[in-house]
């Protein structure tokens, strides 16, 4: 017998009991509020296009597809079937993440609310978090705010030398060819994040190169944004959501966008999924969605310092 083997979990009975019970708050604290729990596959046909998430594959006699990132896109098509609001809390899966913060299958808590705006989402979010840990304090600040006041720039206005010569400054003389994306995440990172102040911090109005499925609007100051947000807790990312992309023509446009990174990065080209723009031509009703970490969640509410020390078996222990 082999006693270096770890086969046993990681968390005792107090940690396995504190999970389960965050797991039925959350479900508690959604139906209470009238969403309703749906269950979607974790295995499709079809994968997303982010050029930044890149798929599990799978191989079978019948059932050769992709292991999902997200349940986003099943849901989406239940949304546009009349499901109303709805969440989900099941596995999702990305290839490639593995550390004290990712692990390549994770547990994620997905809602959407129909006819509500993201920062009616955010409230929201706000609502549970300190449901679950009441003493949490909460800033809400706009993306360019924050580059404001950590970084010094106005990000939607900086021109790509400008934010060039910065990522130059803080990192190396490779990112002089990088693209707005690239040097807006690389100074978010290197500047604004370890920066921010603990507890609940929810940043919107995220720059339009990155609005991802979010619609477009002008912020305050007449500049073209994302109406996306971010949460974060004690500096560690918990969240992401969107005002959701309704539009279906400009969901083929950034598939297409998406493809033509995907192919600059020399990474695999998933076809589009054909199931989820056809509900998209059907009609996606206004409606904000989020999804949630929730091992990163337990982790921060029990103060521990790596996912690893929260999951009953993460990757080295499977």
């Amino acid at each position: 017998m082999n006693s270096d083997l770890e086969w046993q979990s990681a968390l005792d009975l107090d940690g396995l009991t504190h999970r389960s019970h965050v797991f039925a708050a959350v479900r508690n604290f959604l139906s209470d509020r009238g969403a309703l729990e749906v269950d979607v596959p974790a295995l499709g046909r079809y994968t997303v296009t982010d050029p930044y998430i890149d798929s599990i594959v799978t191989m079978g006699v019948h059932a050769n597809g992709f292991l999902q990132s997200s349940p986003e896109f099943f849901m989406k098509r239940l949304l546009a079937s009349g499901s109303g609001d709805i969440f989900t809390l099941g596995k999702a899966f990305r290839a490639g993440e593995n550390g004290a913060n990712h692990n390549p299958e994770f547990t994620l808590l997905e809602w959407y609310r129909v006819g509500w705006d993201e920062h009616q989402l955010m409230a929201e979010v706000a609502e549970l978090v300190t449901f679950l840990q009441p003493s949490l304090g909460s800033l809400t600040i706009s993306y360019r705010e924050a580059f404001l006041r950590y970084v010094g720039i106005d990000p939607h206005a900086a021109t790509l030398s400008e934010l060039q010569e910065l990522c130059i400054e803080k990192a190396a003389d490779q990112w002089a060819g990088e693209s707005r994306t690239h040097c807006l995440d690389l100074l978010f990172n290197r500047c604004v994040e370890p920066r921010l102040p603990d507890g609940l911090v929810f940043l919107f109005d995220y720059p339009s190169c990155q609005a991802a499925l979010s619609q477009l609007h002008r912020n305050r100051e007449g500049q073209q944004v994302s109406r996306r947000f971010e949460v974060y807790l004690n500096k560690l990312e918990l969240a992401n959501g969107y005002f959701e992309l309704t539009d279906a023509q400009e969901q083929r446009r950034r598939f297409q966008a998406n493809r033509v990174d995907r192919e600059a990065a020399a990474k695999m080209m998933p076809d589009e999924d054909v199931k989820f723009l056809a509900a998209m031509d059907a009609g996606l009703p206004s409606c904000a969605g989020v999804a949630l970490g929730v091992d990163r969640l337990v982790m921060q509410l029990q103060g521990e310092s790596s996912m690893a020390k929260v999951m009953p078996f993460n990757w080295s222990r499977c």
